[in-house]
């Protein structure tokens, strides 16, 4: 298969305060970066997809679901290379629903707490529409968890066999951010 390892997404390139990140579109280019947390079974254990088995899977899915992907940016370390992704999804016209993945390297360090925080600004900047912002956590994800209410989130509740993930039903955490929710 012939791909185009430079086709991106619209630029958009937004850092974090103290520039310790950046977020900008994947593109292909990034398929080994893509490859460090796509196949560690850690890392995919919360995630709806299976660890990724190929470097020809990890551009398939790159092309099919990241690069068509309406909102969805690389978090880059100050060497431009991704570290994680993290999305936003409609729910409808005025929620959208926050996610994000992590490789395990970089757990506990304060990256994913960093690019929630920054990421739920730019929401609301870019899309004055959007009246609430959602994350789905499953129960067992505590670290998960917890990024979220670092920034500031609302713990509304547990989502009893809420949904079918790999095979099997889970409870999930519901949370949700509103424009006029402070961060933490």
């Amino acid at each position: 298969m012939k791909v185009d390892l430079n086709e991106t997404q619209p630029a958009v390139v937004v850092s974090s305060p103290p520039g310790r990140i950046s977020l900008r579109p994947m593109t292909l280019s990034d398929v080994d970066d893509y490859m460090v947390w796509a196949t560690d079974a850690e890392v995919a254990r919360f995630c709806s997809w299976e660890p990724c088995t190929s470097r020809e899977e990890a551009i398939k899915y790159i092309t099919d679901s990241v690069l068509t992907h309406p909102w969805l940016r690389a978090i880059c370390l100050e060497d431009d290379r991704p570290i994680f992704y993290i999305l936003i999804m409609p729910v409808d016209k005025n929620r959208k629903e926050i996610g994000y993945v992590l490789a395990r390297k970089y757990w506990g360090k304060g990256f994913a707490t960093e690019a929630v925080r920054l990421v739920t600004a730019e929401v609301f900047k870019e899309m004055p529409e959007v009246e609430r912002l959602e994350a789905l956590v499953d129960v067992d994800n505590v670290g998960s968890q917890r990024v979220l209410e670092k920034v500031g989130f609302t713990r509304e509740g547990v989502m009893k066999k809420f949904i079918v993930m790999k095979g099997s039903v889970r409870d999930m955490v519901m949370f949700s951010f509103l424009p006029t929710d402070p961060f933490k």
